[in-house]
């Protein structure tokens, strides 16, 4: 469904990504693993057009994306999830899923009932301005924002950060909800632990390199690449 291969990215004259290359197929979770300024969300913003690379490709569903504006993305099926939550704090949790809805070309549909549904608490506060939700329900009003434009393809950039134990299992298990119903994941995360039991495969970021790619169950047998790229 996703397939980067070999994009260089920068900031103004610094050079962020170098060769990145990955890929995502239909129905699964991948994540993309590294320590804090490794380059992940540098390759999630340069799949979503917000920072576009200067070099290599990027193709969904075969056709290629690279340098396409945001918003034609989100047309074609991306769901972007930044890491920083960016909701619209001066409307309520329901206008804020209002404003995001677009369409379903076909299949299942996701609208408010279905949103809440898969995040009961946000029911309970949907009058509530979002500036003065948590960070949990912060983190999952984006999450449902994202699914309000009906995506095929979502990408989640550090979803657990700066979450409480409690709410990480919460939002794990409506994660997996997720893959049940259909969805293909792009997950850039650092909780390793959040990732591997979520993921079909991994791969691991550093310095701006793809320095490992494998599945999970060889991701967690391989305690050196683990103590050499995410441990702090």
């Amino acid at each position: 469904m996703l397939k980067v291969d070999d994009i260089h990215t920068y900031y103004g004259l610094s050079h962020i990504l170098f060769g990145v290359s990955l890929d995502v197929s239909e129905g699964e979770i991948v994540c993309l693993l590294g320590r804090n300024g490794a380059g992940k969300s540098t390759t999630m913003r340069s799949i979503m057009g917000l920072t576009p690379p200067r070099k290599g490709t990027i193709k969904f569903k075969g056709e290629i994306i690279t340098g396409k504006k945001p918003y034609l993305l989100v047309r074609q099926g991306i769901g972007y999830v930044p890491d920083d939550r960016r909701v619209f704090a001066d409307l309520n949790v329901g206008e804020n899923l209002e404003i995001s809805e677009r369409k379903a070309k076909e299949g299942e549909v996701w609208n408010k009932e279905a949103i809440y549904d898969l995040f009961q608490p946000l029911k309970d506060i949907d009058s509530r301005k979002a500036g003065f939700l948590s960070g949990g329900e912060q983190q999952m009003l984006t999450i449902a924002r994202a699914l309000m434009t009906n995506p095929e393809f979502l990408l989640l950039d550090e979803p657990a950060e700066g979450l409480a134990p409690l709410l990480v299992k919460i939002l794990e298990e409506q994660i997996n909800k997720l893959r049940d119903k259909g969805l293909t994941v792009l997950l850039a995360e650092q909780n390793l632990r959040f990732a591997l039991k979520l993921s079909n495969r991994g791969y691991i970021i550093d310095n701006g390199v793809i320095r490992y790619h494998g599945n999970i169950e060889d991701l967690r047998e391989n305690e050196e690449v683990r103590k050499k790229y995410l441990l702090v």
